[in-house]
């Protein structure tokens, strides 16, 4: 009869804040491909008064709300990207960012 030593350290659990995880899915999106692919389709419904909703390839990917005449662009996570003073802005400042957060959502641009 023949043993077999195992030697298996017991795992540690690691927990994240939202930011960490973020940051984290930022830098790594930007160290897979110094070539940017195409964008995703990306498109805008207004909700409410105040609220837009984007639609990332299919995906949910934020929003912007308008607060006291500014414009509030939020993630797909729910965290702030920035306060802009135009809703046009609010809306490209979040495409930039969703491009590099989402890279696997890649599909033609229409």
């Amino acid at each position: 009869m023949s043993m077999t030593a195992s030697s298996t350290k017991p795992q540690r659990e690691l927990t994240l804040d939202t930011d960490t995880v973020d940051t984290i899915a930022v830098l790594e999106a930007e160290a897979t491909s110094s070539i940017r692919p195409a964008r995703a389709k990306l498109t805008w419904t207004q909700e409410d008064a105040g609220e837009w909703i984007a639609n990332y390839g299919g995906y949910f990917g934020g929003s912007v709300d308008k607060r006291d005449g500014r414009y509030i662009a939020s993630d797909t996570f729910g965290l702030v990207v920035g306060e802009f003073a135009s809703l046009e802005d609010a809306q490209a400042n979040l495409a930039d960012r969703l491009h590099v957060m989402l890279p696997t959502v890649i599909r033609p641009v229409e």
